[in-house]
């Protein structure tokens, strides 16, 4: 049965959906828009870790559901806004948060890794794009936000595809900004964060080199602070673009 659609949410107690949720940027965006009265649907692969996430949440006094996702596939994506629009009525935000970072350098010819980049950096934006359009069309009101890198605003050695994602990202984003009127985009590029996205690095040397960089990481917590200040400001105000990266940081 589908739930009928509530009324349009006050800036607080909007209906946020969280892609890559079970940790770091993710984990930390939830906990915000929690404590900020948002009502969030939490989506990842590790279910056991969103599912323990939620009860946090709650038991905090918050409000926090969570659906297995892979953003890889559109099917999946659908079946996720589908639950949470059916759960809450609407679907006021997505955070397109989900991403992975196997940095190499080209000639180590990490073919599989590539793939996978660009299937989850940005096949995954653009399936949670295409999952919540219509619904925003529809409402006549929504907010994209797609979370990108400072690695889309310059590349380095070893970064190449994973810069060319971030870089599509934010090419994305601005593209559905320009033809959109009733749905806010807004791109947040963090700098060095900490995270698990190290973890993903096979290149053993690459991996210590850039551990060694993380020593003026910033917390999670300054980008999920970002997001919130940027879906809480009223309809007519989008806020574009957000580079939050430490200050030691060159």
């Amino acid at each position: 049965m589908t739930i009928p659609a509530t009324p349009a949410p006050s800036p607080a107690g909007k209906v946020v959906l969280i892609t890559g949720a079970s940790s770091g940027i993710g984990e930390a965006t939830a906990r915000r828009l929690a404590a900020s009265g948002h009502r969030l649907v939490l989506g990842a692969r590790r279910t056991g870790l969103i599912a323990t996430l939620a009860r946090s949440i709650r038991a905090a006094g918050g409000t926090a559901d969570h659906h297995e996702l892979d953003v890889t596939s559109l099917e999946s994506m659908r079946s996720f806004v589908r639950a949470a629009r059916e759960r809450h009525g609407r679907v006021d935000v997505l955070v397109n948060n989900a991403g992975v970072m196997p940095l190499s350098m080209l000639d180590a010819l990490k073919i599989d890794e590539w793939n996978h980049m660009i299937d989850v950096n940005i096949r995954g934006v653009l399936h949670g794009i295409a999952a919540v359009l219509p619904v925003m069309r529809e409402q006549g009101a929504g907010h994209v936000v797609n979370i990108a890198s400072v690695s889309g605003l310059r590349v380095d050695p070893t970064a190449a595809v994973y810069s060319a994602t971030k870089f599509a990202v934010r090419a994305i984003s601005e593209g559905l900004r320009q033809e959109s009127r009733d749905v806010r985009v807004t791109v947040v590029s963090p700098g060095l964060t900490q995270s698990e996205l190290t973890n993903a690095i096979s290149d053993p040397g690459v991996r210590e080199s850039v551990r060694d960089s993380m020593g003026i990481a910033i917390r999670p917590d300054a980008i999920g602070e970002a997001i919130d200040y940027a879906i809480g400001q009223p309809p007519e105000v989008d806020v574009n673009e957000l580079v939050i990266r430490p200050t030691a940081q060159g």
